[in-house]
């Protein structure tokens, strides 16, 4: 799969810049993520948040910006260090407890459990697990397998006693989900306990996939194999051709979608798509056109199913419809379903610009006085809306079966970026094209140009205009402002980007 050759436009952009935004907030400042349930323990949770943010991402730099990992990287590490928060991960000290619906016959036999990852609680634990996994492989960086990379720490003055730390790396951590999913024959992982959700089991068979791409393994195949045959008997899709939601361990009995909720076969199908794709396909049209709500001109909304009444309570969360439904399409290359929810969610949901980043900001009021959906969490407004922008057909799909050769790691790149937005960048046939434009942070904006140890002579341009040339990492003549604005180094060409309107670059090499 080639990159996209259209640069990202202001809107793309904004969404990348709100993801950025939201991986500077300090420890514990989750300022514009909180929806309606409590908890943590929902569909709109920060984990799914965080997670959908990096996979976002991953599928951009993977297919639109594939030679500009210096505008990724620092981002992702943010996001990561955040899902290791005790904020995020805390619920489960009660979840790993049951006493829901079901798993209340299992509280006598359950356990308080601190670590977030030992068992079950795959709705969390592969998340963090394909995040560290995705890293290390579109940047080439081992740096979360390192002993103790990922540690979950807990300790409170008030409370809790002695500190809580479980220290495990991507590599352990793996092999936890693995050895958890050999134990339950392939079926799955639960998500609570005794709840084995057909969703929250496919981010793991992502990472297997992506550790497997850097060290040449087949467990995701074997996986895969695996999680086909076990669920052959059950079905993946139930009576009405939706997929099953999950099953319960102890008993095998299937929970379908019974309330028809669009969550439920838009996430679980946006995420197979990356290993079962004729599948997916097949059964997309009859499965989406249940849930759309035709709009004029052009929009599209989405219908949600009636909030459950469960032991008695009106159950009170984020479905995350909307959101998912258009993360699907885009995964689908349904473009006139994408561009319809876009053009109701543009119209709805009052998008805000806020510190150079779009969002679509929280509302519980369902509808406006002429009907329309207005309805929307910070799941949806916050991310998924902007990953649907920003994926491109089969992205998911893609990114699994067509990884990057070995060559792509050692091409030049922009392996630096600093106050600098990029919305373009790709390496072919010896030129590195990019597009930069200045944020005016705290001045001009700085990116470094790597990997140019052995290329020989190279030259630089904007817009056209000679900026520079040299050989290797060394500047032998600056044009006009090149002497300023371009200066070479071992870690390569140090470019920087005032303030103004985007500029066109080229860099073109000699080998």
């Amino acid at each position: 799969m080639t990159p996209s050759s259209a640069p990202l436009d202001r809107v793309q952009l904004g969404h990348l810049r709100h993801f950025d935004n939201l991986s500077r907030n300090l420890p514990n400042d989750w300022s514009l993520m909180q929806g309606k349930g409590q908890g943590q323990d929902d569909f709109g949770s920060y984990r799914f948040q965080l997670a959908y943010m990096a996979y976002a991402l991953a599928l951009t730099h993977r297919h639109r910006l594939p030679a500009a990992p210096g505008a990724f990287r620092p981002t992702f590490q943010r996001l990561i260090a955040k899902m290791l928060e005790p904020d995020v991960w805390l619920y489960w000290r009660d979840v790993s407890r049951g006493g829901s619906i079901y798993n209340a016959h299992m509280v006598d036999q359950l356990h308080e459990e601190w670590d977030p990852v030992v068992r079950d609680n795959i709705m969390y634990s592969a998340y963090v697990q394909s995040m560290a996994h995705l890293y290390a492989y579109l940047f080439d960086d081992d740096r979360y397998a390192e002993p103790g990379a990922l540690t979950f720490r807990y300790w409170s003055f008030f409370w809790g006693g002695e500190e809580r730390r479980f220290p495990y790396d991507q590599n352990l951590l793996a092999e936890t989900i693995y050895g958890q999913l050999v134990e339950n024959g392939y079926l799955g992982v639960a998500c609570e306990p005794n709840c084995v959700f057909q969703i929250c089991n496919q981010p793991a068979i992502l990472g297997f996939r992506m550790q497997d791409l850097r060290t040449g393994g087949r467990r995701a195949e074997e996986v895969v194999e695996g999680y086909q045959k076990a669920w052959e008997q059950f079905g993946r899709l139930d009576a009405g051709g939706h997929y099953n939601m999950m099953i319960s361990a102890d008993t095998k009995e299937v929970r379908p979608n019974r309330m028809v909720a669009p969550w439920v076969d838009a996430w679980c199908g946006a995420l197979m798509n990356s290993w079962n794709r004729d599948f997916v396909h097949e059964h997309y049209p009859s499965q989406v056109r249940e849930f759309l709500v035709p709009g004029s001109d052009g929009a599209i909304s989405v219908r949600s199913a009636p909030a459950m009444e469960v032991m008695g309570q009106r159950l009170v969360n984020d479905t995350c419809d909307f959101g998912w439904v258009a993360a699907w399409a885009s995964e689908m290359g349904d473009a006139e379903t994408l561009s319809g929810l876009l053009t109701h969610a543009d119209r709805h949901f009052a998008p805000t610009w806020r510190g150079g980043g779009l969002y679509y900001p929280r509302n519980d009021t369902p509808a406006e006085q002429d009907g329309h959906r207005t309805d929307i969490e910070p799941m949806s407004g916050n991310v998924l809306l902007g990953y649907a922008r920003l994926n491109v057909p089969d992205g998911l799909h893609g990114l699994y079966n067509q990884p990057w050769d070995r060559a792509h790691f050692t091409d030049p790149a922009l392996t630096e970026v600093d106050a600098v937005e990029v919305s373009r960048a790709e390496f072919a046939d010896g030129v590195l094209r990019f597009r930069l434009r200045g944020l005016d942070r705290a001045g001009p904006g700085r990116v470094v140009i790597g990997r140019l140890g052995g290329r020989g002579e190279w030259t630089l341009r904007r817009d056209g205009e000679v900026l520079a040339s040299g050989v290797d990492e060394s500047v032998h003549h600056g044009g006009d402002s090149g002497g300023r604005d371009v200066l070479g180094g071992a870690g390569g060409l140090e470019l920087r980007c005032p303030p103004g309107p985007p500029r066109e670059y080229t860099l073109a090499v000699s080998r």
